[in-house]
């Protein structure tokens, strides 16, 4: 979860969130004198979803970037997305199974050997669970389910346990290239104004554009005399997004054609208008192109890219004023389909998900030009395709 600041949150916003700040301070104050000196303040938990049944787990020293490896701290039916509560020692993980109603599982964290215990389990209205969305202001879990092209939110409690699934809303749509037959939901955000759910659609070709209202934590489907929803190019397979750091602009990496597009975001209106579109792929690449992951740095100058077609990471510079982007560099990502990746709280790491080499790399960032160089730190993990850092 990006700082609060990062999001340009409205007044009402940011006034809930220091309310919830409050709430959990008690909780997470009990873990303090406990971990004082059980591990150096410098290492922080790394967990990493996986194509299989095991959620994977390792350290990280945020001061020389060694990585060391735990091994597996939990088991689970398709864990291939996971996500951490910004405050608390708890964890989220997905059931990210085709075939079956998709699950939300939260984990507490024992910050001492890294291991996972179950708290509880919601459903979440959806076949295909596929990515998570944490809006702390409203306490809110959200789930895009990749099968159904559906997208679900439920509420989380003082603890971090879940509560019960809230609503669902059901796209419909396809586009011409064999995997859109129909609609897939393959991420999910929160605008900076809580007003508004964006979902990225990878089948219909669209970013859909829901109400969200933060008291009751549910989703409103588009209107349909009037949709907002912004339509991408046909083919394109919407994947994820990111918002820039003041909230104007919207970054979205499209699997199929594995571009990024710069889009304008409306927040009095709820929509999105393209501003620019640049590939991912370098220009003699002649097979079959496929983005995977896109983030914006914490100061908000960056913009970052893994295209698992190439095995790269791709680096651009923002435009604050037009929010447009300039490639910085293209660079091996370390291993084969680097599949996901994420950024360390200090901005200086970059940790990715090397899906085929079994393997997750260590990248330094460098803070003034933007650029990721690889560090020769890696830890195995098996088929691994997100990662997240404690932040609790």
């Amino acid at each position: 979860m990006p700082p609060l600041r990062r999001n340009g949150m409205t007044r009402y916003r940011l006034q809930l969130a220091l309310t919830v700040l409050a709430l959990t301070v008690g909780l997470a104050h009990t873990h303090t004198r406990a971990d004082a000196g059980e591990r150096d303040t410098h290492e922080t938990l790394v967990y990493v979803g996986m194509h299989g049944s095991k959620i994977h787990a390792l350290r990280f020293d945020e001061n020389t970037g060694k990585l060391t490896k735990i091994g597996p701290v939990a088991e689970g039916p398709k864990p291939t997305w996971i996500t951490a509560h910004p405050q608390l020692p708890v964890l989220y993980a997905v059931d990210d199974d085709n075939q079956r109603e998709g699950h939300v599982i939260a984990f507490s964290v024992d910050r001492k050997t890294g291991s996972l215990n179950k708290m509880n389990e919601v459903t979440t209205g959806g076949n295909g669970t596929t990515n998570l969305w944490l809006d702390l202001p409203s306490m809110t879990l959200l789930a895009a389910n990749y099968a159904s092209g559906s997208a679900t939110t439920m509420a989380f409690n003082r603890d971090g346990s879940l509560g019960p699934l809230v609503s669902t809303v059901k796209a419909t749509g396809s586009g011409p290239h064999r995997r859109q037959a129909g609609a897939h939901a393959h991420g999910v955000a929160i605008d900076p104004s809580g007003q508004y759910a964006l979902v990225s659609d990878l089948g219909a070709d669209r970013v859909f554009v829901y109400g969200f209202d933060p008291a009751t934590h549910t989703l409103s489907p588009d209107d349909v005399s009037s949709p907002r929803s912004f339509v991408a190019p046909a083919g394109s397979g919407p994947r994820h997004l990111a918002f820039g750091l003041n909230g104007h602009f919207v970054y979205l990496l499209n699997e199929l054609t594995a571009d990024v597009m710069t889009l304008r975001w409306d927040a009095k209106a709820g929509r999105l208008s393209p501003v620019q579109a640049l590939p991912t792929s370098s220009p003699e690449f002649q097979g079959t192109k496929s983005g995977s992951e896109i983030a914006v740095s914490h100061d908000g100058r960056f913009v970052y890219a893994a295209n698992r077609s190439e095995h790269t990471l791709i680096v651009y510079r923002v435009n604050a004023e037009t929010g447009e982007l300039a490639f910085v560099q293209r660079t091996s990502s370390g291993g084969e389909v680097p599949w996901g990746f994420a950024i360390h709280r200090s901005g200086k790491w970059m940790l990715v998900a090397n899906q085929r080499s079994n393997t997750v790399n260590v990248f330094s960032i460098d803070l003034v030009s933007g650029m990721v160089s690889a560090t020769g730190q890696s830890a195995e993990s098996p088929t691994p395709v997100s990662v997240t850092f404690l932040g609790g």
